[in-house]
């Protein structure tokens, strides 16, 4: 198996790495590819060190497996050709290919199949924040088909770039210190704030981001559902979380949906609005460093605790008091992990257990 990542200097391509080690993919050699900016780098990957190559329109790729790519739509664009000429699969983070009617927008817990019709050898992997919710999504369908879903994002700065992190963490020392707030890679500073836009606007009033919830799940459910989002920017680091509020055909209860969740793939239930501050002290793990929800009860999902968790943890499971249809609940998940890198590689992992790739 050769495997290919194409931005491996990024957030998202050093995610790629450490996720391909964690779930032992199996990789017999691995390439790196970079821009001229990151090529010459060198990477370690299970004790083996790696020099970034510069992507350039070659054969570099051919006997190439499968190329995870995750170095912007242009790059993507320009390069898919080359990339899948060849035959290799490519797995492609950008948002270049996936309203394309003939390349699949694949989240493997709602449809993996998809992923085997790849006319053009390019399988996309959608937005994160629409990645997410319909993984929840997805185990509520199950129950009652999903008429309409109202989305409010709150999205951390790590969905901008690593840059966008750093830009913050200085944003925030700025301001203590007195000093004017550098401002780069937000319309606005957003340290102490929050910003009601991401993406650019559309003509209807929307901004790209959201029009991608509205158009992706459609897509990756293959459903007439409606989707309206409203997307922030909020300022915490790592981890977006989303409230939605979803009518079904029927009404479901909270103790239904609740099950669905424990249930479902990907899906941690963390719902105890019960739980009392001292049953949390008492907790046998620290929340400093980012504890594990599995091994440790939690009243609702913060981004705080899950950063580098595979799952999306959903809470807050209520009734909607405007609609006897409607149920409501609160997600967190790592944009980064499962909204980008993991979900790419559960798509390889599936490929492969169905043979569709060696």
């Amino acid at each position: 198996m050769r495997v290919a990542i194409v931005g491996a200097s990024g957030a998202v391509g050093q995610e790629f790495l450490r996720v391909l080690d964690e779930r032992n993919f199996p990789i017999d050699e691995l390439l790196l590819f970079g821009s001229q900016r990151s090529a010459g780098r060198k990477y370690t990957f299970r004790g083996k060190e790696i020099e970034v190559k510069l992507l350039q329109h070659n054969d570099d790729f051919r006997g190439v497996d499968i190329a995870f790519t995750s170095a912007g739509g242009g790059t993507s664009k320009e390069f898919a050709e080359t990339i899948t000429k060849h035959g290799t699969v490519m797995i492609d983070n950008s948002s270049a290919f996936r309203m394309d009617e003939d390349v699949p927008l694949v989240v493997p817990e709602c449809n993996a199949e998809d992923a085997l019709c790849r006319p053009r050898g390019i399988i996309a992997n959608p937005n994160c924040t629409t990645i997410m919710m319909v993984v929840a999504l997805q185990a509520l369908e199950n129950l009652s088909h999903i008429r309409r879903v109202h989305v409010a994002s709150y999205q951390a700065a790590s969905g901008a770039g690593a840059a966008a992190m750093a830009e913050l963490y200085e944003q925030y020392r700025q301001v203590l210190a007195g000093e004017k707030p550098t401002v780069e890679k937000f319309a606005y500073q957003l340290a102490f704030n929050v910003i009601p836009q991401i993406d650019v606007f559309c003509d209807n009033g929307y901004t790209k981001e959201e029009m991608k919830m509205y158009n992706e799940t459609k897509k990756i459910m293959h459903t007439d559902c409606e989707v309206s989002a409203m997307c922030v920017r909020v300022p915490s680091l790592r981890c977006h979380s989303e409230s939605v509020w979803a009518e079904t055909e029927r009404p479901v209860s909270v103790e239904e949906f609740q099950q669905a969740v424990r249930q479902g793939k990907g899906l941690q239930l963390e719902d105890d609005p019960n739980l009392t501050i001292s049953q949390l002290h008492n907790c046998t793990n620290d929340k400093s460093s980012n504890c594990k929800s599995s091994n440790c009860q939690m009243p609702y999902p913060m981004p705080l605790f899950h950063e580098g968790c595979d799952d999306v943890f959903v809470g807050r499971v209520r009734k909607d008091l405007a609609n006897p249809n409607g149920i409501t609940f609160w997600l967190v998940s790592d944009q980064i992990k499962k909204g980008a890198a993991l979900n790419a590689v559960q798509i390889a992992e599936y490929l492969i257990s169905v043979g569709n790739i060696k």
